[in-house]
């Protein structure tokens, strides 16, 4: 698999990542163990997994098989913290919580350090300098390579990444990582131009829309799809509307044209739009998994790219619109 610079640093990535939001609660122990090694087999090294997935089980489950099945020299494990498993959804970004976070991410993890540590949320209740000192503090003991942010809008994560690069020993952020596909392109108004502005790279997160550029969905929800289940069909419903129906029509239109499927398509759009580093696939199993990883080859022809982009295109107004003329 080819590997790319995480932004604008030398740690190279493959350029698809796996993900492991679901591994110690709807993916057990085997189903991970075969996704990792497909993942390995076909060249990915990026592996992202927070805290809070499976309230700890997912670091606890990789670092098992980090230690039975794969090398951990031949990975590059991303984790989060910041994010507080409560009911509310609460964010603490305080130095104090991250840095406690990120030793217990270690010790489930069965490593002396992570290649790459972010902070998961935005805290409004945390200065953000304090946020990010607890990132330098975590780079300076050797306890993460590098660090980065995810769910940080446009002027958040310019901030973030302006104040490390005001001052020398500060740690440059190297990644961000966002919801983008063709059903979410809104990182394309501030985030995306911000990120390749100041050297950040892109991970996107449900790069296939939460499974529905799949194709699964346009004849109906599949009992064993997680829009079927009962505890994740809340978070596939938001792109089950007619706009998105639209998109995934024009998508299978392309897909057939190509020979190919809808979930190449999209993935390949995504892969290669300018600053992602590395979409993050989230799969049910090393099959799933498996047809995501098939499309290393797959370029999409510029004519293609055009259509979905005219099709998939977002409402962007003041002040993005070129109000020269007026």
């Amino acid at each position: 698999m080819e590997q790319r610079h995480l932004g604008r640093t030398g740690l190279r990535v493959s350029r698809l990542g796996l993900g492991t939001l679901t591994w110690g609660r709807n993916t057990g122990e085997r189903d991970a163990a075969d996704q990792l090694k497909a993942f390995w087999d076909a060249g990915g090294t990026l592996v992202d997994t927070a805290d809070v997935y499976a309230d700890g089980g997912a670091e606890y489950l990789l670092g098992r098989l980090i230690e039975d099945l794969v090398p951990r020299s031949d990975l590059v494990i991303a984790t989060k913290a910041g994010s507080v498993p409560d009911p509310d959804r609460r964010f603490d970004a305080s130095r104090g919580h991250l840095l406690s976070a990120l030793d217990a991410s270690l010790q489930r993890l069965g490593t002396d350090y992570v290649d790459l540590w972010q902070v998961h949320a935005f805290d409004p209740g945390t200065p953000l300098e304090e946020t990010l000192q607890a990132l330098d503090i975590a780079v300076s003991s050797g306890r993460a390579r590098y660090v980065g942010v995810s769910n940080f809008c446009g002027w958040q994560l310019s901030k973030a990444a302006t104040w490390q690069l005001a001052a020398p020993g500060r740690t440059p952020l190297a990644s961000t990582q966002m919801e983008y596909s063709l059903l979410q392109r809104g990182v394309e108004r501030e985030v995306l131009p911000a990120a390749v502005d100041l050297g950040v790279g892109l991970l996107p997160s449900s790069p296939l829309g939460r499974g529905v550029l799949t194709g699964k969905y346009r004849h109906g929800t599949p009992p064993e799809s997680r829009g079927g289940s009962e505890d994740m069909a809340a978070f596939v419903a938001p792109y089950l509307d007619e706009t998105a129906r639209l998109i995934v029509d024009a998508l299978a239109i392309a897909a057939d044209g190509l020979a190919v499927s809808p979930l190449h398509v999209a993935l390949a759009w995504v892969r290669d739009r300018p600053g992602v580093a590395a979409p993050i696939l989230g799969a049910r199993n090393a099959q799933q998994l498996i047809a995501s990883l098939s499309v290393e080859a797959l370029t999409l022809p510029d004519e293609i790219c055009l259509a979905l982009d005219d099709v998939s295109a977002p409402l962007h107004r003041y002040p993005d619109h070129d109000w020269s003329t007026l």
